[in-house]
C-alpha cells in the first residue's frame, strides 16, 4: 500500500528580508526540488521583540507563488481575537483557495509574549480552546453565539467561506496539547519527540479523538522538526538551534538529524512507522540552497522507500506501520503547533 507522504521546508533564514526577485526565486527552488509546502511560523514578540506575523507572511508567500501551499506552524490564537482571524483566514483563502495549513499552538518557549498582548500566560490553553471553537464555527459558515471565560460572541460570521475547507491543526507535546488535537481539530503536529514519543503522544491524540466521536476527521498529523547537510551538517543544524531556543544543542539532537540526505531521511522513515505524513523542516547547510535541494531528496527517498509494499526502506522488517494511510486533503467537513523560522 502506497503511504501519502508530504514534506515542506521552511523559509529559508538566510533569505529573510530580501528583495521581492530573490523572495521568488527561493519559492521557485522550494517548488522545483519537489518539496510539497513553504512553511512560515509566528510570533508576535519573541524574547528580545522578534517575530513574523503567521498570515501575514503566508499572505505574501502565497502571492509570490502561483501554486506552493504555505504552512503556518504554528500561530498564537490565543493572543488574538478568533472573529478577525477568521475574517484573515477567509481573504487568504479566497485569494489561494487550497493552499492554506493553519496550525495553531500555545508557544510555550516565551511565557513574556503572552503578557504583553495582555493575555495571562496561565490562561493560553484555555483561550485556544475557546478560540479554536469560534474559529472552527465561522470557517463552517455557521452564525456562532459563544459565550465562554475569555470570549464572547452573538451571531459572528464570516462570508464567504473557505473552499475548500482549510486544514487546522494542532501543534505541540502538553497532554493538553495532545487532547485538543483530537477534540478540535483535523490533526496534530508533533514537535521535539523521538520516534518512540511520537507514536505514545499521536496514540493519546487518537484516544481524545475517538471519545470525541471524531476518529475520522482527526487524521493529518505531522512532524517539525530541524535538519542539517553538508560536510558541517552537525555543527550547522546544532548552531541553528541555539540560536533559535537559546539553548544548548544537545538537548535538541535526538531529534535534529544531520549528515547525508539518505542519513536524515532514514531518520524522517521511522517517524513515517510511527505515524506521520507530513514534515515541516528548518534545512540547515553551509548555502540555503544546498539545504533545499536535500531536503527535496529526502522527500524523493521517503516516497520510493513507500510506494508500495516495499522493502527496501530502513527499518521495514522491523517498524511495521500501523499509520493510517494517507493524511489528505481537508475533507469538506466543518472544522472545530513549532519551530520559529529563523
Amino acid at each position: 500500500m502506497t503511504v501519502r507522504i508530504r514534506v515542506g521546508s521552511f523559509f529559508p533564514g538566510q533569505v529573510l528580508g530580501s528583495d521581492r526577485v530573490s523572495a521568488e526565486r527561493t519559492l521557485a527552488r522550494i517548488s522545483a526540488a519537489g518539496l510539497d509546502h513553504v512553511g512560515t511560523a509566528d510570533h508576535v514578540s519573541f524574547h528580545d521583540g522578534s517575530g513574523i506575523d503567521g498570515i501575514v507572511d503566508a499572505t505574501a508567500l502565497a502571492m509570490l507563488h502561483e501554486s506552493l501551499p504555505v504552512y503556518i506552524a504554528v500561530y498564537l490564537l490565543a493572543l488574538r481575537h478568533p472573529v478577525t482571524v477568521a475574517r484573515q483566514l477567509a481573504s487568504l483563502a479566497e485569494r489561494a483557495p487550497g493552499r492554506l495549513i493553519f496550525g495553531v499552538g500555545v508557544g510555550g518557549e516565551d511565557p513574556h509574549e503572552s503578557a504583553v498582548c495582555g493575555v495571562d500566560p496561565r490562561t493560553r490553553g484555555r483561550r485556544l480552546d475557546e478560540h479554536l471553537r469560534v474559529l472552527r464555527g465561522l470557517l463552517a459558515g455557521e452564525t456562532v453565539d459563544f459565550d465562554g471565560e475569555f470570549v464572547s460572541v452573538e451571531t459572528a460570521s464570516i462570508k464567504p467561506v473557505p473552499v475548500p475547507p482549510i486544514p487546522i491543526v494542532v501543534g505541540g507535546r502538553a497532554p493538553a496539547a495532545l487532547r485538543r488535537a483530537g477534540r478540535l481539530a483535523d490533526g496534530w503536529l508533533g514537535i521535539f519527540s523521538t520516534p518512540g514519543r511520537f507514536a505514545e503522544r499521536l496514540a493519546e491524540v487518537h484516544a481524545a479523538a475517538a471519545e470525541a466521536g471524531r476518529a475520522e476527521e482527526c487524521a493529518q498529523h505531522g512532524m517539525q522538526l530541524w535538519c542539517g547537510f553538508g560536510p558541517q551538517a552537525r555543527a550547522v543544524v546544532d548552531g541553528a538551534v541555539e540560536a533559535a531556543y537559546r539553548l544548548p544543542a544537545e538537548r535538541f539532537r535526538r531529534f535534529t538529524p544531520a549528515g547525508s540526505p539518505e542519513e536524515v531521511a532514514a531518520s524522517l522513515q521511522q517517524y513515517v512507522d510511527a505515524g506521520c505524513r507530513s514534515f515541516n523542516v528548518a534545512p540547515q547547510a553551509g548555502r540555503w540552497e544546498e539545504a533545499v535541494d536535500g531536503l527535496g531528496e529526502v522527500r524523493r527517498l521517503l516516497l520510493d522507500w513507500n510506494a508500495g509494499d516495499d522493502l527496501n526502506r530502513p527499518g521495514a522488517e522491523s517498524a511495521p506501520n500501523t499509520a493510517p494511510a494517507s493524511i489528505g486533503a481537508a475533507a469538506s467537513r466543518p472544522h472545530s503547533g513549532a519551530t520559529p523560522r529563523r
